[in-house]
């Protein structure tokens, strides 16, 4: 497997609080690496220093080779890396192809080109995108009139238009009934495996991190306290110490592992 992002000794401080402290972790091509941890643990920080919002103090993230600390988030955007959020973000007044286009429109540089048709660009391509997330059939209608769990494919498809090598899911889940929730990550799964791409994602739904995650590292505090697959994790006595404390521990239920309780999504 081909190693796309490599984090070397990133480090945060906020004040003389170490938010982040000196973690190393890589995902590679393909592959769904979840970022899981309870409330400060760093998980954010970590997030927004990949995604170039909030400068590291110290360390290395390399993607594909090419360092990305002290690069601004347009210019790590255009080297490669998509993302999603917690709360998904659309435009609600205009369509779902015309969503899909303006995304396209900035990935070829011409978001500022005010004289240019959005509805006429790259229009079969924002079609195929829309068809890899199941929502061709949808493609005139208005966000504003969609169901949540749509929405989100939506804001994945334009997270694709940037065709990126690497996509930040920050609670890509969040809101979504059980159902919905494997939709979307076997959606993602189906797609980046295809695609080639790297994901990395944070979420507080257990079942969906022990289903669909290749790996899982774990913070706690700033530090990486653990990494490995789901069965790794889940009999790791440190994660069992700071999610739990004492007499709780993961549990499997099903074809799926889950966990005995929720984590904390901060």
């Amino acid at each position: 497997m081909t190693t796309l992002l490599q984090v070397r000794g990133l480090t945060k401080f906020f004040g003389g609080v170490k938010a982040v402290d000196g973690i190393d972790f890589e995902v590679g091509a393909g592959e769904l690496l979840a970022l899981i941890g309870p409330n400060g643990a760093g998980k954010s920080t970590t997030f927004n220093m990949v995604n170039g919002q909030l400068p590291a103090d110290a360390g290395s993230i390399t993607l594909a080779g090419r360092e990305l600390v002290g690069l601004k988030p347009r210019q790590i955007c255009r080297l490669g890396v998509g993302r999603t959020f917690q709360i998904a973000e659309t435009f609600s007044s205009l369509t779902v192809i015309e969503n899909v286009q303006m995304a396209l429109l900035s990935h070829d540089h011409l978001i500022y080109a005010p004289w240019r048709r959005t509805g006429a660009h790259k229009r079969e391509q924002a079609l195929a995108l829309l068809a890899q997330v199941g929502m061709a059939e949808q493609a005139q209608r208005p966000c504003s009139v969609l169901a949540y769990g749509d929405v989100k494919r939506v804001e994945l498809a334009i997270a694709l238009a940037n065709d990126p090598k690497l996509l930040l899911m920050d609670e890509p889940t969040a809101g979504m009934a059980p159902k919905e929730r494997n939709e979307l990550m076997e959606l993602t799964r189906r797609i980046v495996k295809e695609r080639g791409t790297a994901v990395l994602f944070t979420e507080h739904s257990m079942d969906v991190v022990f289903a669909h995650a290749d790996r899982l590292i774990v913070l706690a505090r700033g530090r990486l306290i653990a990494g490995g697959t789901a069965a790794e994790i889940r009999d790791h006595p440190k994660v069992q110490e700071v999610y739990f404390g004492s007499g709780k521990t993961f549990e499997r239920r099903g074809p799926g592992a889950v966990a005995s309780a929720a984590v904390g999504a901060a």
